[in-house]
């Protein structure tokens, strides 16, 4: 199929304003922003840096725009306004964001610009005049976010938020003018930002660029990646440890992994679509999540650190015997699963197991760790308990650590100090 083609089989064009085909018939310089509001990127953002890395591969010239302008003002979102970042906060978070995209895009070569560079030297008055007067107050107040904000009582909007648009809209100009950018992309809920400079550009010069919106990826509840959200899966392994990054896409229920395999991974479309058969004839085998923990898991963060997490996730939730770990999966397994430690002092005369559950969380009380025993849900190392009177002892620890499970995703670790 054609790459035009490809994109929309993965369902990565909701949007566009021209017929994508048209868009993609020569190689194009294409732009994406980030308003660097944080410090890390994560698994919402995900989703443009791999298509601008299709893009990339395809042959198109790549331009990543860091708001370091834009970020002090923030865009309008449905209820209350961003807070203000100073300069300061700006300027170190666009520093981590653009070493963190050059860390996942690899060698692929691309040019990354900051918009503080022109906007914070705008002059208000030929503002006004270059790229406020192709923007009527008409239009602007139909657009969605805004018309949601003058419609509820209680909400108003700051022409601090109002004008972001505009800059927008400059932002795509000034590419276009310096390095002769003719494509942008962006997420579907920012269209109408998107096609200000689409229109700014043909206003003012009369020439046609182009914009394509791709759709935003949602949960499992059906809420978008973001950190405003609550529901935040960085890509800095320091806010999102590898473990977790992981466990994250292991986790995922079976609707929507189709379409998270064909948007966060490069495994071709005809390779998904044969796993995904796989996957129906033994779901409880979760390929599918498998596949995409360790295929999404390798691009933020590299092979080795893959190999831990998936190593430490079958020790800790499969068949994998914790002595048959490498020493760096052993220390992620114990790093990062819940754990109660013991001295050889409160061993001796054994330890009840049942105190043990609650102390390490997989029980709410003394009497709910006995139901969980009588009713055969706990093993220790592999063994299913019966006695609800069940002690522990030093010999129970042999290498110093044994695996505690509830059913088949609560474990914790026992450690001997």
């Amino acid at each position: 199929m054609t790459f035009a083609e490809e994109l929309k089989t993965r369902g990565l064009v909701e949007l566009s304003s021209k017929p994508i085909e048209e868009i993609l018939s020569k190689p194009r310089t294409v732009y994406v922003g980030v308003d660097p509001t944080a410090d890390s990127l994560h698994v919402g953002h995900l989703t443009w840096i791999l298509l601008m890395k299709r893009l990339g591969d395809a042959g198109n010239t790549l331009i990543f725009l860091v708001g370091g302008g834009t970020g002090m003002i923030g865009d309008p979102k449905e209820k209350g306004e961003r807070v203000m970042l100073d300069e300061k906060t700006v300027a170190a978070n666009t520093r981590a964001l653009k070493a963190q995209l050059k860390k996942i895009l690899g060698n692929l070569s691309f040019r990354m610009v900051d918009n503080a560079d022109w906007l914070l030297s705008v002059k208000l008055v030929p503002f006004l005049r270059d790229v406020g007067k192709y923007f009527t107050v008409n239009d602007l107040v139909k657009r969605e976010l805004i018309a949601k904000r003058l419609a509820a009582p209680d909400e108003s909007i700051s022409y601090t938020e109002f004008t972001y648009a505009l800059l927008q809209g400059l932002d795509y100009f000034t590419l276009h003018e310096k390095y002769g950018c003719d494509l942008q992309i962006g997420g579907s809920d920012q269209w109408t930002n998107v096609l200000s400079g689409v229109d700014l550009i043909h206003k003012r010069l009369g020439e046609d660029v182009y914009a394509l919106g791709f759709p935003l990826t949602t949960d499992a509840a059906g809420k978008k990646f973001g950190k405003s959200e609550g529901n935040a899966i960085w890509l800095d392994p320091k806010k999102t440890s590898p473990f977790r990054f992981y466990q994250f896409w292991m986790n995922l229920p079976d609707a929507g992994i189709e379409n998270y395999l064909k948007v966060y991974t490069f495994l071709p479309v005809a390779e998904i679509g044969a796993l995904m058969e796989l996957h129906k004839r033994n779901p409880g085998e979760r390929q599918a999540q498998e596949t995409l923990a360790r295929l999404v898991t390798e691009i933020v963060h590299g092979a080795a650190a893959t190999a831990q997490a998936a190593a430490a996730t079958d020790a800790l939730f499969g068949d994998t015997p914790f002595d048959q770990l490498s020493r760096d999966a052993l220390a992620v397994a114990l790093g990062e699963a819940p754990s109660v430690k013991f001295s050889h002092k409160d061993l001796t005369d054994g330890f009840p197991l049942a105190e043990a559950l609650v102390a390490g969380g997989l029980a709410s009380s003394k009497s709910d760790a006995r139901r969980l025993i009588e009713g055969k849900g706990i093993t220790l190392s592999g063994q299913t308990i019966e006695n609800p009177d069940q002690k522990i002892y030093p010999g129970d620890l042999p290498k110093g650590y044994a695996l505690v499970r509830k059913g088949k995703q609560g474990v914790l670790v026992l450690v001997l100090k």
